[in-house]
Formats: structure tokens, C-alpha cells, sequence
């Protein structure tokens, strides 16, 4: 066998095959993927400083319609309305990179139609196609399937809430300021939803989680408890807390104030998009 031939069964084992068989990830596409997000970091922002667009609130607010667009669109391939080579263009992570282009397509035209004076403010134009976008997925769920797990669905919304709103509270009272910031909690409401979906998913309606380290933790801890999956409520506090706090307390807000909100949302995505995608399967029992 030469090396050229070795070199492919390597990268068809460990990256090719789970694209096209949507199975779990595995430990050396994990990290290479964990990697390129990293660089993919800096890349944005590179790209942003180009546009002149500002990383804030109200831009983190007009790109948040993507990610759930990007979610519902990922969740019609699992409906299997897409026929392959098609198919694998919605599967992660190629996915991100479709759904990265589009929105980064549409930022800089929104950006280019503010500076010719067309429009008057781009987030808003940003924004509404983003939620345009999601209203069209949405849309087309509805009209190749039907809403099946409806109650499991208000339980996870109602799930990730509630165990926000008790963080927000007992930050309030320990007057733990990093977790009363709206940015800050935001973050952590998409990431005890992605939780929830899984707690829901996985122990009541027979999901599995495709993550590496999330399935090793459910795992152990089902050598311990019926309802293993309950662990990765405190797990996403025990990673995403000091992440937060490191990015809050340990960067210059002067110096990196682009870089750290830049890495806020890329965290906030991490959560918010496998959390919509989930509950939208769970929705729809697909």
C-alpha cells in the first residue's frame, strides 16, 4: 500500500466518514476541528476589522437569527429532504462553512448598502434577513413533517430557563457580577439549553449525543445514576464559568475588547446551535 493510498484511508476514517454517514465525531476530528476553530477565530476578526463592523451587542443580536437558521437548516437534512451530494453540504461541520459564507455574503453587502447611503442602519438589514432565513426553514419543517414531541420541546425551553434563571439569582445574591452581565448569561442560557435538549433527548426519548467528551462524562457517569445525561448541566458550568471569567478578568478590555467579544460569540454559538437543532429534532421526532 503507498503512502498516498495509507494518507486516504486515514483521513476516510477519521473525517470523511462521519460526513457522510452522519455518524458520532471521534477523538482526532475533534480536535482538528476544535484547531480550525481556533484560527477561524482570529480569521474573522481580521475579516470584521476589514468591514469596519464593530463586535457588540446589537451585532451579536443581528447574527443570533444565523444560528438558528443554520440549526433548522441542519435539522431539514435530518428530515432526509436532501438527496446526497447535496445532503453533505448540511451535515457538520461543512455546514458552518455554508452557513459562515452566507452570512458573512449578506454582513457585507448590508455593510455596502449603509455606506452608499441605501440603507440607513446595516444591523437591522442583517438582521431581519438572518430572521427571514429561519422563518423560510421553519417553514419548510412544517411542510414535510408535523410537530410530534411538542410537550418534550416546552420542557427543554422551560428546562434551560429555569435552570439559568436560578445561576442568575444565586449570582445576584453572592452579588457574582460575571453571571448578572447580559452577555455573560445569555452565553450560559444557550449552553444549559444545549443541556437540557440532551438531558431530554438522550434519557427520555432515546437520542445519543455524537460529542466526544460530553459522551464520556455521560458515560462514567452512568455507572452511578438512571439519568446519566442529567451530568452535563454542571459540566457546562465547570467548563463555560472560568472561560468566562478568564475572558472578563484575565484579557486587557482596551487591547483585546474586539478579540474577547469576538470569543463570546463563538462560545455563544457553540451553544445555542446544537441546542436549537436538538430541540427542533425533538419537535419535530426526527
Amino acid at each position: 500500500m503507498s503512502i498516498i493510498d495509507t494518507v486516504w484511508q486515514y483521513i476516510y476514517k477519521y473525517y470523511i466518514n462521519g460526513i457522510i454517514n452522519d455518524t458520532s465525531y471521534n477523538p482526532v476530528d475533534t480536535v482538528t476541528y476544535a484547531i480550525l476553530l481556533g484560527i477561524s477565530i482570529f480569521w474573522v476578526l481580521r475579516l470584521l476589522e476589514k468591514l469596519k463592523v464593530e463586535i457588540n451587542s446589537r451585532f451579536i443580536i443581528a447574527v443570533t437569527p444565523y444560528i438558528i437558521a443554520g440549526s433548522s437548516l441542519r435539522v431539514l437534512e435530518d428530515s432526509n429532504i436532501f438527496t446526497p451530494p447535496l445532503r453533505y453540504l448540511f451535515i457538520t461541520p461543512i455546514i458552518y462553512f455554508f452557513i459562515f459564507a452566507v452570512t458573512v455574503s449578506i454582513l457585507a453587502l448590508a455593510v455596502t448598502l449603509e455606506r452608499k447611503g441605501t440603507i440607513k442602519d446595516y444591523h437591522k438589514f442583517f438582521g431581519y434577513f438572518g430572521i427571514a432565513w429561519t422563518f423560510v426553514n421553519i417553514s419548510a419543517l412544517l411542510m414535510v413533517g408535523e410537530v410530534k414531541n411538542l410537550i418534550p420541546a416546552a420542557a427543554i425551553l422551560a428546562l434551560g430557563f429555569i435552570s439559568t434563571y436560578a445561576v442568575y439569582f444565586v449570582s445576584g445574591r453572592l452579588n457574582f457580577t460575571l453571571l448578572t452581565n447580559k452577555l455573560n448569561i445569555s452565553i450560559l442560557f444557550s449552553h444549559l439549553l444545549d443541556a437540557s435538549s440532551t438531558f431530554i433527548g438522550m434519557d427520555w426519548l432515546g437520542y445519543y449525543e455524537k460529542h466526544v467528551a460530553p459522551t464520556f462524562f455521560i458515560n462514567l457517569a452512568g455507572n452511578y445514576i438512571d439519568h446519566p445525561s442529567i451530568v452535563m448541566y454542571p459540566l457546562k458550568l465547570l467548563v463555560f464559568i472560568p472561560v468566562l471569567y478568564m475572558l472578563d478578568n484575565r484579557f486587557d478590555v482596551k487591547k483585546e475588547g474586539k478579540l474577547i467579544n469576538l470569543m463570546k460569540l463563538a462560545i455563544l454559538v457553540l451553544g445555542l446551535s446544537p441546542a436549537t437543532r436538538n430541540t427542533l429534532r425533538i419537535l419535530m421526532g426526527v
